[in-house]
């Protein structure tokens, strides 16, 4: 059995370009430290805005586990009073599912937002103690 190759007429059988695939940081603290003060800068705006929105107009890297710690920093940015959930909308990454729109603190208020969050939490735990 003998294998003949195909003629082909000149015409080149092209695949499409792969996805263009973001940047993935190793370390979730330093990827923290990257992307904070895109989100501080957008908080500082004043105008509402998808933690989406931020990452893909600054072309922002994802965290180690993308699927699963991008979550996790507008918990932090939350506790520390910079930013405070504003209404719903949708997102590109998410599939255009439900997602939390954000907008900033004033500056002036972070501290003592951030310190009610801090008491909020502190009287919850001491709650579920109790219970």
């Amino acid at each position: 059995m003998s294998h003949v190759q195909p003629v082909f007429d000149g015409m080149h059988l092209e695949a499409p370009a792969p996805a263009k695939t973001r940047r993935i940081v190793d370390d979730f603290e330093a990827w923290v430290d990257e992307v904070w003060p895109f989100y501080v800068a957008a908080a500082d705006t004043g105008q509402p805005f998808t933690i989406d929105e931020i990452s893909r107009k600054h072309r922002l890297p994802d965290p180690p586990s993308p699927k699963a710690q991008w979550g996790s920093l507008p918990g932090r940015l939350q506790n520390d009073g910079i930013i405070r959930h504003h209404s719903g909308g949708t997102s590109v990454r998410a599939g255009h599912s439900m997602v939390h729109v954000w907008i900033g603190v004033p500056a002036h208020q972070r501290e003592a937002v951030a310190a009610a969050r801090r008491e909020a939490r502190r009287e919850a735990r001491a709650a579920r103690r109790a219970a």
